[in-house]
């Protein structure tokens, strides 16, 4: 073993009397493993977003969202014809939810909502937001979780009382000093007593909020109840319209002032329901279908989406990726081996003198193998420890500058080191063997 390790020094000092030789034959695997660490880092980083989103869309959700189109004022004959036809529609409604509760056995939670952009006034500062009229059971479907306070009661719901559960944004803005809790803000012309603030999310989802995700830092919700009561009823102007027997002009859409689109006649903005099992969601998306579509007067102004169907969709691209960003990475390694493999076997060829030397005065084959093997495993190792330290640096760099999330992994840095030591035993090995097999007389007449 000490001879062994005799070896071992002699292939340090080597390498150290060629610095740049070595350094140079090290850049394949320092960038190799640079390139796989960051790359498993963007990977990881990615399936952690993906697994947040999934959570904040809630598990087994099925979004319902109006089809809203707008009043043009065209009065062709086929327009006409066509918001006739419309007209008859009572759109989505709180009738639509007790009838989702009825007949969908599936059914596991569910919470209208009703969506109203304006502004909060509280001691003279004014700030945009995004109120919400949500039933108590959404917190749930969407795994919102207090930092304090409470959730609305049965008491809140049931009558309409002006309370709010706000975002942690909007907490910092007009509460950074004091307790919320029993304090009030006013949105629009109502007060709103403040009853439980949400803790802070760090993902970002504002791009998924077509499909029925809201970014709850900034937004405050009140019971869907209060909402109609006190702001918005979009199902009196469409019931009007019913009741008129006429076609839609403009002084009947004109009748709600805190519309956000005058052409929509829906009383919810979004029906979200939650179905016990994962397997049960494309059923319950045609039930629903159907259901609506009767209750609509075979009216096709809805759509409904599972938002968490779209995002696996997307983990499994971003899977994808992931494996070719991973597999030139590899490559990389594998470019990196094989230079190690040529530099070894042009050092082999440099040093034929030295290792008919060595051999001459009594070493053995295991002793010249030994020898160069630790060079190559010595390059590959550092080259390996440089490069996992690149890999760190530049994952943060990407984080910090791209804004991309990336998250890199104890086994992702094993994995690598492994994988530098495993090419420089793989590539060294040959270039060893061939060393050692060298005739000392044949190797001292060398020129």
């Amino acid at each position: 073993m000490r001879r062994y390790f005799h070896d071992i020094v002699i292939a340090i000092e080597s390498i150290l009397s060629n610095q740049l030789r070595s350094l140079l034959t090290a850049l394949g695997i320092i960038f190799g493993v640079a390139a796989v660490i960051t790359m498993l880092a963007i990977g990881k980083g990615a399936q952690q977003e993906i697994l947040e989103q999934i959570k904040m869309v809630g598990v087994n959700n099925i979004v319902v969202m109006p089809i809203v189109t707008p009043d043009t004022g065209e009065d062709s004959e086929a327009g006409s014809e066509k918001k006739e036809k419309k007209k008859f529609s009572p759109g989505l409604t709180m009738l639509d939810v007790e009838a989702i509760k009825e007949n969908l056995p599936t059914m596991k939670q569910l919470s209208p909502e009703i969506t109203l952009n304006s502004f909060v006034i509280k001691g003279g500062k004014r700030e945009s937001a995004k109120l919400i009229g949500v039933s108590n059971e959404y917190f749930d479907i969407f795994n919102l979780q207090l930092d304090r306070g409470s959730y609305f009661n049965e008491y809140h719901e049931e009558n309409g009382i002006p309370v709010c559960v706000i975002g942690a944004n909007i907490r910092n803005k007009f509460f950074a000093s004091e307790n919320p809790i029993g304090n009030y803000l006013k949105f629009d012309n109502v007060w709103l007593k403040v009853v439980g603030v949400l803790e802070k999310t760090e993902v970002n989802l504002t791009r998924f909020e077509d499909i029925g995700v809201n970014v709850m830092n900034d937004n405050i919700y009140i019971p869907v109840k209060t909402m109609i009561l006190r702001y918005q009823n979009r199902a009196l102007v469409a019931t009007r319209m019913k009741s008129s027997n006429v076609r839609v002009s403009r002084r009947f859409i004109s009748i709600q002032p805190n519309q956000n689109n005058s052409g929509n006649y829906n009383q919810l903005d979004r029906i979200v329901v939650q179905v016990n099992e994962s397997n049960e969601l494309n059923p319950s998306s045609d039930v629903l279908s159907r259901l609506l579509l009767r209750r609509h007067q075979e009216v096709e102004d809805f759509e409904i989406t599972v938002p968490e169907l779209l995002l696996k969709q997307e983990q499994r691209t971003k899977d994808i990726f992931n494996i070719v960003l991973g597999a030139i990475a590899s490559i990389s390694l594998l470019v990196g081996g094989i230079g190690i493999m040529n530099i070894m076997f042009a050092s082999v060829m440099e040093r034929i003198k030295e290792i008919g030397t060595r051999l001459a005065i009594g070493a053995k084959k295991m002793d010249i193998v030994v020898q160069f093997l630790a060079e190559a495993v010595l390059i590959s190792v550092t080259g390996g420890l440089i490069g996992v330290l690149l890999g760190v640096v530049a994952s943060a760099l990407i984080t910090k500058f791209a804004g991309i999330l990336t998250i890199v992994s104890p086994v992702s840095v094993m994995i690598a080191f492994f994988v530098s030591a495993s090419v420089g035993v793989i590539f060294g090995y040959s270039p060893a063997k061939r060393a050692s097999e060298k005739d000392p007389i044949e190797s001292l007449r060398y020129e």
